[in-house]
């Protein structure tokens, strides 16, 4: 027997009882046309059919688009046939659509892959495919789909609740990742352009972008998409339609940035992206230190556009300044923008920024997250001479951070996170981060702070439901590896190793020399039963890492508060054949 991780397509016809009782021959004589049709769009996409049960067929992909691909093909070659037939015959066909693990036995195969597609087709609509999560998020981006969530389901005999969605052949295509719209007012802020004659004043842009976007993350009433998915579309011609449908929102703002001299120009306008209908567009004029009054004063336009009622603490919340210092401000917005080539010298570069903004506003709360991050980063790198004294310093900055800013959630999310990795206290870390979340639930960054928190706490379940929302709420982060091997951790403490498996797999698309989910991906095949896979990938992760070993293992990982977690993970690398 061999194991792998395949897609599985299960289908079966509606009504074939009643059709057969109607008219054997005749329904037996359409079925065999219908194959004849149907098995060279599963062969032209690299489908193998495995067996067929009657009215049904269990196909096996390689691919998971090419099997979400042959649905939609199967479907649409139906609907025409049926279009032609009187509808007292037709044969409406339903389909299930799972990525997961199968075993490969005498030309079949078995598992649990191949159940939870068996399941997903007995609850699709006729005409209609169902697919669990893992096949949704795989397509995300690549096919032009429109799926309907329709959240955890109990299948028949499926132990745990599965995610569905539903792709209706008939529904109008969606360009991009298929995400439905979220129940409140949604939005995206994409990239303001730097309308400024200096090339350089670029980060300043950006900055404002992400300040924006910030803002109206701490609205309860809204869903903001992060910053790191609309700067996917930095520099580039944008359909806003298109805009919307990838990002899954109903709304979109784009603007730009002017700075001459001691003035400033901000405009903006605020797109409906269903319709393309410009909901209202305005420009904010004023001095450079008005910065934050054109701001918030830009924030408020938009807010009260998407909303009737919104709560006057929640408008006081988001126009509160960080700092009455603009140098300060603008050394701050330069050390951000050196998030994006982090190495060494960009680390150091960005602490001396910081540095500077600091002397500026010795109670400018963000810069001292910000150092803290970058003085933990440096030292779990081990590019630092003394790594104590960084993490002692990564320690004291994250606290006074906290101090400072005690209501800013992207404050408190990162100082909560490096509080957990560098201080390894996780009692003060998941306060840190649940207040953040808490302040500002459209914050993407803290959902990933949080996920690893409640995962080194022993909280795995919790972490996935928020590694989940960060990808949700940041869907085309360039970094959603992070998440991805969040994931792909969570599942693993779960013992769901055949999906901590696919998870990590997931990330290895992303990335694949990422360690983490070279680590967790090897443990989670072992564990799983899968040993010719799991050394397959225990080779490719002691080429990134030939030093490690299961007794070093630890130093590696996050600050995990129950041994036996590290002694399961342990556990997996031991048995695909990591030195001791």
């Amino acid at each position: 027997m061999q194991r792998q991780l395949a897609a599985i397509l299960c289908t079966d016809i509606a009504g074939y009882a009643r059709l057969m009782a109607s008219d054997e021959t005749g329904t037996l004589t359409r079925l065999k046309t219908d194959r004849a049709t149907i098995d060279p769009l599963i062969a032209g996409l690299g489908g193998r059919v495995v067996k067929t049960t009657g009215d049904g067929l269990l196909v096996e992909f390689s691919s998971v688009v090419a099997a979400v691909e042959a649905a939609i093909e199967i479907q649409a070659a139906m609907t025409r046939r049926g279009a032609e037939e009187p509808e007292a015959i037709r044969r409406p066909m339903r389909i299930g659509i799972h990525l997961g693990d199968v075993i490969h036995d005498d030309g079949d195969i078995y598992g649990d892959g191949v159940n939870i597609a068996a399941r997903l087709q007995e609850v699709s609509v006729p005409g209609g495919i169902a697919m669990s999560r893992l096949v949704a998020e795989s397509v995300a981006g690549k096919l032009d789909v429109a799926l309907v969530d329709e959240g955890p389901r109990n299948l028949k005999n499926i132990a745990t609740p599965v995610h569905v969605y539903r792709i209706d052949p008939k529904a109008p295509a969606a360009a991009g990742r298929p995400l439905p719209l979220p129940d409140k007012p949604s939005i995206a802020v994409l990239p303001f352009a730097n309308m400024s004659n200096d090339l350089q004043q670029e980060y300043f842009a950006d900055g404002i972008t992400e300040d924006i976007i910030t803002a109206l993350s701490r609205h309860r009433s809204l869903f903001v998409i992060a910053r790191n998915s609309t700067f996917t579309y930095k520099g580039r011609a944008v359909d806003i339609k298109r805009v919307g449908q990838e990002l899954g929102v109903r709304y979109v703002l784009e603007g730009s940035v002017r700075r001459s001299g001691d003035r400033l120009r901000i405009t903006g306008q605020l797109v409906d992206a269903s319709s393309g209908r410009h909901l209202w567009a305005d420009r904010f004029d004023g001095a450079l230190d008005d910065v934050f009054d054109l701001q918030d004063r830009m924030t408020g336009r938009v807010v009260s556009a998407l909303l009737v009622n919104v709560e006057q603490a929640e408008m006081d919340r988001a126009g509160r300044k960080p700092t009455s210092s603009l140098d300060a401000y603008d050394y701050c917005l330069r050390a951000k923008a050196l998030f994006a080539r982090i190495g060494k010298p960009t680390a150091m570069q960005a602490l001396d920024l910081l540095d500077r903004a600091i002397e500026c506003d010795p109670e400018y709360g963000a810069a001292y997250a910000l150092a803290a991050w970058y003085h933990a980063w440096l030292a779990a790198h081990g590019l630092t001479d003394d790594r104590s004294i960084n993490a002692g310093r990564a320690a004291r900055m994250a606290q006074r951070a906290a101090a400072l800013a005690p209501d800013d959630p992207a404050v408190l999310g990162l100082t909560g996170y490096t509080m957990a990795y560098m201080v390894r206290d996780l009692e003060a870390a998941t306060g840190f981060v649940s207040r953040a979340l808490a302040l500002s639930p459209n914050f993407a960054p803290n959902w990933v702070y949080s996920a690893w928190v409640r995962i080194w706490q022993g909280e795995p379940k919790t972490g996935l439901d928020h590694a989940r929302e960060a990808i949700r709420l940041n869907p085309l982060d360039p970094a959603i590896i992070l998440m991805r091997n969040a994931c792909a951790h969570a599942l693993f403490f779960l013992d769901r190793f055949d999906d901590a498996a696919a998870a990590a797999r997931e990330g290895l698309q992303e990335r694949s020399e990422s360690a983490p989910a070279l680590r967790i991906g090897t443990a989670a095949l072992a564990m799983a039963g899968r040993p010719d896979e799991a050394t397959e990938l225990r080779r490719r992760l002691q080429a990134v890492d030939p030093g490690i070993t299961v007794a070093n293992l630890a130093a590696r990982l996050g600050p995990y508060r129950r041994a036996a977690d590290v002694a399961r993970y342990a556990e997996g690398l031991r048995r695909a054949g990591l030195p001791e």
